[in-house]
């Protein structure tokens, strides 16, 4: 039927650059590009600073999206609540970087506290191509600890001056906000100049997220993801956020 979109497929062998423009995602649903492909570490990286990413279930192909508008945190308008600032400054908790990678994503693959849904788009394929990104120095977790034990965490992709955002969980009241808190005033302190966080969500929004344009991310895209990276594992430098 002329005149509908058709999705582009990706074959295994073709090369990164083998997507789309990113403005050509489809409106219905929201951002979706193309299909296909793999999840290389060099299609990966290449698909991240191009703004696209991959998301979908057990049994589908490999999807990958672009959505419009996009949500991003810019590490000087983060927010903390009067509540959020009183967690921060207990000393119940202990935050590290890059400590156990594979445990924050598993924990993010975990079903949540009611979830009506089975299943999880942190696929064991997922699993273990952003653990191979870890061991390459590109992908990178944030780990809050209680009582040496794993509370809550996120995990996400650093190229340039830019942090793709995965996902996140919590075990904790707070954990997670504990996690991008100290996380975005570290990368601050780096240099970093935006956290992409794909979606808009109320949890995200409240912590200072904010919609932009597609085009007006892509372009920021542009100017803070070189070429040449600065690949490595990080620990964490600052010792306050305050």
């Amino acid at each position: 039927m002329s005149g509908v979109p058709q999705l582009a497929w990706i074959q295994p062998d073709d090369p990164p650059e083998a997507f789309p423009d990113p403005c050509s995602a489809l409106h219905e649903p929201d951002g979706l590009l193309a299909a296909g492909g793999d999840l290389s570490p060099t299609r990966l990286l290449y698909a991240y600073r191009h703004g696209i990413f991959p998301w979908y279930s057990t049994g589908q192909p490999i999807l990958w999206w672009c959505p419009d508008p996009r949500a991003v945190l810019f590490p000087d308008a983060l927010h903390i609540s009067h509540s959020l600032r009183k967690t921060l400054r207990r000393d119940n908790y202990e935050v590290t970087l890059d400590r156990v990678f594979r445990k924050v994503m598993q924990a993010c693959a975990d079903p949540r506290q009611n979830q009506s849904e089975v299943g999880t788009w942190i696929t064991p394929e997922m699993q273990s191509a952003y653990e191979t990104l870890y061991r390459l120095g590109h992908a990178h977790s944030v780990e809050v600890w209680m009582d040496d034990d794993l509370a809550g965490g996120l995990y996400g992709v650093a190229i340039g001056n830019v942090f793709f955002g995965e996902s996140m969980f919590s075990r904790q009241t707070d954990a997670s906000k504990l996690a991008l808190v100290w996380l975005t005033k570290q990368l601050k302190a780096w240099g970093y100049r935006m956290i992409d966080c794909q979606v808009a969500s109320v949890h995200l929004q409240s912590l200072g997220s904010v919609n932009i344009p597609r085009i007006e991310f892509l372009d920021l895209l542009k100017q803070h993801t070189p070429s040449s990276d600065k690949s490595r594992h990080w620990q964490l430098e600052i010792t306050s956020v305050f």
